[in-house]
């Protein structure tokens, strides 16, 4: 019967370790995709300086590749992403909306985050309804890397 008790008490000991390993992570998941979350709600009020002071001071940031602003990828650091990505939209679309947005996290720890970009472009006045999917690594509460995977051809015909 004792050692019963003592196989007993080692198992709750294992069981509550393990629980509380669980629960700290579900609150560092929990924070990151609050991150991610009122970056979208500061990028939709227009709030870009509030967008920039969440990215690393050496954030990594790539557009997909044939996207008409993956041009500069990687862009390194907040200013490169402004000057490169955001200045860019928001000089050539009228408007430039990400909707529908759906918040995941990876085993490893990316945020993925799957919408639409629903947008018109100033010079053609084309629209574009077209999905999106971005990838954000977050270290120490700072977004250290994106990557955006998008239909491609939609926007640059829409430029066109």
């Amino acid at each position: 019967m004792k050692i019963l008790m003592i196989a007993l008490a080692a198992l709750i000991s294992i069981i509550s370790s393990n629980f509380s390993y669980a629960i700290d992570n579900k609150k560092i998941e929990d924070k990151n995709i609050d991150l991610i979350q009122s970056l979208y709600a500061d990028f939709a009020n227009g709030n870009i300086p509030s967008v920039l002071q969440k990215f690393d001071s050496k954030i990594v940031w790539n557009d997909a590749e044939n996207f008409p602003y993956a041009d500069g990828n990687p862009y390194i650091g907040s200013e490169a992403v402004l000057e490169g990505v955001f200045k860019r939209l928001g000089g050539e679309w009228e408007y430039w909306n990400l909707t529908e947005q759906k918040y995941y996290e990876a085993k490893s720890g990316e945020i993925i985050v799957t919408g639409r970009y629903k947008a018109k472009n100033k010079a053609t006045g084309k629209v574009i309804n077209t999905e999106f999917v971005h990838m954000w690594t977050i270290e120490d509460g700072m977004i250290t890397k994106f990557q955006q995977f998008a239909d491609t051809y939609q926007t640059a015909e829409a430029m066109k």
